[in-house]
Parts: structure tokens; sequence; C-alpha cells
């Protein structure tokens, strides 16, 4: 990391979870938000009451991810800096030192980072389907935010290297094996 000053929050105890209340908060603004848009017509017949609700919740899941949970249970951060010429620079960090973060909590962090842009995506297209285009924008302000939690912590994750670069590796080294396992079932079969 490029300052090593900050502290990630990694104690050495033999606890199942060292951080209960970040685990709490990385999941209550992002189910509270996706709970605020399946039921709010339950409770309200303002559309704008709902907007605001959902986008509230999402702003603080948004802020609450990035800036506290990342930090606290895998390690990782991200930010925007803009320099003095008015150029934007993107900072992907993780912790290199001490000890990492414990497996169940990054899982759960992981998994909620994961599951909760791919809801807001679903949601999208239930409304896209259903003409529902008011409760489309709220779903895209949803999907916006928790995927760009999800695309700077699998930056952060992977280090600079870019997100095409690995997926072009990725399907490079299936077609070989692929192209492997192929020339070895034809070669198994040939000398029968």
């Amino acid at each position: 990391m490029a300052d090593e000053s900050i502290p990630l929050g990694f104690e050495d105890d033999n606890r199942p979870v060292r951080h209960p209340t970040a685990l709490f908060f990385h999941f209550a603004f992002r189910v509270g938000s996706l709970i605020a848009y399946a039921f709010c017509g339950w409770f309200s017949d303002s559309f704008v009451t709902s907007f605001i609700a959902v986008v509230l919740l999402s702003a603080f899941d948004f802020w609450t991810v990035k800036n506290v949970t990342g930090r606290l249970l895998v390690g990782l951060r991200w930010w925007n800096k803009v320099d003095s010429e008015g150029i934007s620079q993107w900072i992907f960090e993780s912790r290199k030192k001490g000890p990492g973060p414990l497996p169940s909590e990054s899982r759960l962090f992981w998994a909620g980072l994961i599951v909760c842009p791919a809801i807001w995506v679903f949601f999208s297209f239930t409304a896209l389907i259903s003409f529902k285009w008011n409760w489309l924008m709220v779903c895209i302000v949803g999907a916006s935010m928790t995927g760009s939690n999800l695309y700077g912590y699998v930056r952060c994750a992977q280090g600079q290297a870019s997100l095409r670069g690995m997926a072009t590796q990725y399907l490079g080294k299936q077609v070989l094996e692929q192209t492997l396992k192929s020339q070895t079932s034809s070669s198994d079969s040939s000398q029968k």
C-alpha cells in the first residue's frame, strides 16, 4: 500500500468474526434498500417517498462499503482523486503486510458485494419488461451504486491488472485446456 500509516483494522485474536458491527452495516443498508424497493408500494402510494428511501439507503450503503467495511473486512480500499491539472486518478490498494482478513468475513463481504448488484439487475429487467420506467430509474441507481463498489473492489483484489486482460487470459486458458482435452481423448480413441 502507498500509505502504511492508515490502519486496516486487523487485530491478533481468535474470534470467528473480528468486526461484527462492520458486517452488520455491510448488509444492513444494501438489504434495506432492496426491501424498500420491493415493499415501499405496500406502505406508501408516493413514488417520491419510495425513491428517496431507496436512494438514501443505497447512498449509505455505498459510503459504508467503500469507506469502512472493505477496509476492515478484507483489507482493500479504493478512491478517486483529482490532481492539480484536473485529471482524475483512480487508486486501488490492498493490504500487503500483517495478518490477513478472516476467511468467514471475507466470504460474507464478497457474497454481499456480488449478490446485491445481481438482484438490482434482476429488478431492472423486471421493471423494463413491465414498462415501469420510474422504477427502472430507481433500479439503475441501485445497480450503479452497488456495481461501482463491486468494480472498485475487484480492481483492488486483482491489483492494477485490467479486467479485460484478466478475462482474455482466463478465456485463453480455458480454450487451451479444452484443446488439450480433445486431443488427449482423440488420441486415446485412435489407439484403441
